[in-house]
C-alpha cells in the first residue's frame, strides 16, 4: 500500500467521488481542487501550490463532461476546463520544493481513431480527427508542457468507466422500457458548420458493430494504486478491459443482467433525435472506439473485472445466480 499525501483535482466528478473515500479509508492525507465542495477552488494557485509540494501523489480529473451538445459555447468549456486545470496542476509541481513523484491526469482513449479493423495500443493505435480528438490532444500537451523532471507522468487514457451511476444509469432505463437494443449506426445530414467544427459523425459500423471499449471503476482505481507502485510506467496508458465487445454484445448483456428479454434496436434517426433531446452527442454510443491495455498487461496488471458481464452486475448490484431468460438480440 502507498503512503504520503494525495491531491485530487476534479474531485467532485464520478471517479472522484470514488477515489476520495478509498484513499481516506487507506489512511492517507487526501487534498480536493474543485469548482465547489473541495478543499480548494480551481484558480487559488496560492493553496493548490501548497497543497501539492510533498504531496505523493496529483490526480487531474477535471473537466466538463462531453455529455452534452457541442456548442461553441460548450466546446470552448470543454476545452478551457481540461487544459486551464492540467496547467495549473503543472504549475505547482514546477514551483513546488518537494515534488510528487507521480502525477496521473486523465486523457481519453477516444484520441484514437474510429477503428473496426484492429484494436488500438498505446504502441500501435492510430490517433484520429475531429472535435473530441483535438480535446484529447490539447489535454495531454498540457499534461507534458512543462519540465518536471522528478516527477513521473500519465495520461490515463480511460476508456468508457462502467460503476455505480455513470454511463449505465440511463442505459438501465432504456433496457427496462424495452429500447434496449442495438444502437444503429446509418445516414444522417450533417451541416457545414458541424463539419468545420469537427462534430459531426460520419457512417462507420453497421448494426450495432461498433466496438465498445470499457473499463470498471474499480479497476480505474487499482490502475491508480498500481502505477504508483510500478516506477516503469509512464506516457499515455490505455485503462480498457482486455475483452471489449460491440455495441450489440453490450446491449445484450445489460438486458441479459437485468432480465429483459426483448430489447427494440434503435435507428440512427431516433437516436440523433433523442440525443437532441437529452442534449448530447450521438458520437458518444457510435464511435467504434476498440482499445487494448498494452501497457498495463505487460507490466503485470490484474483486471477484477476483465468480463463484461461481471462489471454490470456489479454496477447493478445483480449476483451471478439471479434468474434471467436469455435476451433477444
Amino acid at each position: 500500500m502507498s503512503a504520503g499525501r494525495v491531491v485530487i483535482g476534479g474531485s467532485t466528478g464520478f471517479l472522484g467521488r470514488f477515489l476520495l473515500p478509498r484513499f481516506r479509508a487507506e489512511g492517507r492525507e487526501v487534498v480536493t481542487i474543485s469548482r465547489s465542495g473541495a478543499d480548494i477552488r480551481w484558480g487559488d494557485q496560492v493553496e493548490i501550490d501548497r497543497a501539492v509540494d510533498g504531496a505523493a501523489l496529483v490526480i487531474g480529473l477535471a473537466g466538463k463532461s462531453v455529455n452534452c451538445r457541442y456548442t461553441p459555447e460548450n466546446r470552448a468549456e470543454i476545452f478551457r476546463s481540461r487544459v486551464d486545470t492540467t496547467a495549473s496542476l503543472s504549475t505547482a509541481i514546477a514551483r513546488a520544493s518537494t515534488p510528487p513523484a507521480l502525477w496521473v491526469n486523465s486523457s481519453t482513449a477516444t484520441i484514437y481513431r474510429h477503428a473496426e479493423d484492429r484494436p488500438m495500443t498505446e504502441s500501435t493505435g492510430e490517433i484520429g480527427t475531429g472535435f473530441s480528438v483535438e480535446v484529447a490532444k490539447a489535454w495531454e500537451k498540457a499534461l507534458f508542457a512543462d519540465d518536471l523532471p522528478s516527477t513521473r507522468r500519465v495520461a490515463l487514457r480511460s476508456t468508457i468507466v462502467l460503476g455505480h451511476g455513470g454511463v449505465l444509469g440511463p442505459v438501465r432505463n432504456l433496457a427496462r422500457f424495452g429500447l434496449g437494443g442495438s444502437q444503429y449506426d446509418g445516414r444522417w445530414p450533417v451541416s457545414a458548420a458541424r463539419r468545420a467544427a469537427g462534430t459531426g459523425h460520419f457512417p462507420g459500423a453497421r448494426r450495432g458493430h461498433q466496438r465498445f471499449s470499457w473499463v470498471h471503476i474499480e479497476d480505474v482505481a487499482r490502475i491508480i494504486e498500481f502505477l504508483e507502485q510500478t516506477p516503469s510506467l509512464e506516457g499515455p496508458v490505455n485503462a480498457a478491459s482486455p475483452h471489449p465487445v460491440d455495441n450489440a454484445e453490450f446491449m445484450a448483456t445489460v438486458r441479459r443482467v437485468l432480465g429483459v428479454r426483448v430489447g427494440v434496436p434503435m435507428p440512427r434517426w431516433m437516436l440523433e433525435l433523442g440525443a437532441i433531446g437529452m442534449r448530447t452527442e450521438t458520437e458518444l454510443i457510435l464511435k467504434s472506439r476498440w482499445v487494448l491495455p498494452e501497457k498495463l498487461i505487460a507490466a503485470g496488471f490484474e483486471f477484477r473485472y476483465p468480463t463484461l458481464e461481471d462489471a454490470i452486475r456489479e454496477s447493478f448490484d445483480r449476483s451471478p445466480d439471479v434468474e434471467a431468460r436469455p435476451p433477444r438480440r
